[in-house]
């Protein structure tokens, strides 16, 4: 029954607020173009709406399009419509809806420029970091996570984290959860698979499922398209990667029953390195003494100022941070969920340098 009451009264909130949003928006645009109230009405619910239409099939594709979209306008709305309503107040203009609302679409625009740009435009970032170990060559990985392969993070951009990821030469690339969005139908219908088959590591490419590539509750699917691209998807295994590391990938926490990470720990000297999409347990691997550990997950919150969110949510929910002798990487991700917006945060991938030295 709570779950009824808090569904209900979140719908109404929600309801209210695109009424709100869309009042204003009526406004503004009567001021440039005459309206029809009624079709106004029906066509602005139904692109708030959109997402769960596109949830309805694959024929509906182009709600769903339409509602990734409707996410990011709809969270600056809610912080850009009542600033312009108290802005409005001071401007002594015959028609102040007309000015203060195209500033506010100014602004949106502007956010949606920058924010297509940051998604699209990925950036390498650097890391250099130290294990215990027998002495070994350096391991040069590429880190990448969230790329949410689908219709908006599609094969132009998967081909940008090729072409990255080969031009760094690395020795193993680790790709950390969500490569698909939801359905790896698209993965396979938009010829994803021929630009992954580019992908190019000395040792090894492996990847886990994130929680999204639960949600089209086609893993056997996924994980035959990857396993043909190349991509030993690890679910709940721990393996010895060309007699220099053990590689442990689990299912992401989304598969309840996955066992702890007690189970997959390998009784072995050489180091071990941890993928676990969502980076929820910072403390189980220091425990175990884990050197490497790898999540994403949180996109950084992807749009400011979702980022205040996710650092409340997550110990750490971006960057580098060393516990004791546990090297913690969470990556923003390579893709984007919903809209192909970033505001605070940027598409990327990892370039990490591991240096192995002898226990003192």
């Amino acid at each position: 029954m709570r779950i009824i009451t808090a569904s209900i009264g979140t719908l109404l909130i929600y309801c209210s607020l695109t009424a709100y949003i869309g009042w204003n928006v009526y406004l503004w645009l009567g001021s440039l173009i005459p309206l029809n109230a009624y079709l106004f009405g029906g066509l602005w619910f139904l692109w708030a709406f959109s997402f769960l239409v596109g949830r309805l099939g694959h024929q509906w594709l182009a709600f769903t399009i339409m509602g990734s979209y409707w996410f990011a306008f709809f969270e600056y709305s809610v912080l850009l419509t009542p600033l312009a309503n108290i802005a409005s107040l001071f401007v002594t203009a015959e028609n102040p809806a007309l000015i203060v609302g195209s500033v506010e679409a100014a602004i949106l625009l502007l956010i949606f420029a920058a924010g297509s740009f940051l998604a699209y435009n990925p950036v390498v970032r650097k890391l250099e970091i130290t294990v215990e170990g027998p002495e070994a060559e350096p391991l040069h990985a590429v880190v990448a996570s969230d790329f949410h392969l689908g219709v908006l993070s599609g094969k132009n951009h998967l081909k940008r984290f090729v072409k990255k990821s080969n031009s760094l030469n690395p020795d193993v690339v680790f790709l950390a959860g969500d490569l698909v969005d939801d359905d790896p139908i698209w993965y396979a219908r938009y010829g994803m698979s021929e630009v992954m088959d580019q992908l190019t590591a000395k040792i090894g490419i492996y990847g886990v499922l994130g929680n999204h590539d639960y949600y089209g509750k086609k893993i056997p699917l996924l994980t035959q398209l990857m396993e043909k691209s190349g991509v030993h998807v690890l679910k709940d295994e721990t393996i010895l990667v060309a007699n220099r590391f053990y590689l442990t990938g689990r299912e992401d926490r989304t598969n309840r029953e996955r066992p702890f990470l007690e189970k997959l720990k390998p009784d072995s000297d050489l180091p071990w390195i941890v993928m676990d999409h969502t980076p929820s347990d910072l403390v189980t691997p220091v425990e175990l003494g884990a050197d490497f550990h790898m999540s994403g997950h949180t996109h950084r919150g992807q749009m400011w100022p979702n980022g205040l969110i996710t650092k409340k949510v997550f110990d750490l929910d971006y960057g580098y941070r060393q516990i004791e002798k546990t090297h913690f990487l969470v990556s923003s991700g390579f893709g984007f969920w919903g809209p192909p917006i970033r505001i605070g945060s940027r598409s990327e991938l990892w370039s990490v340098k591991i240096n192995f030295k002898m226990k003192s």
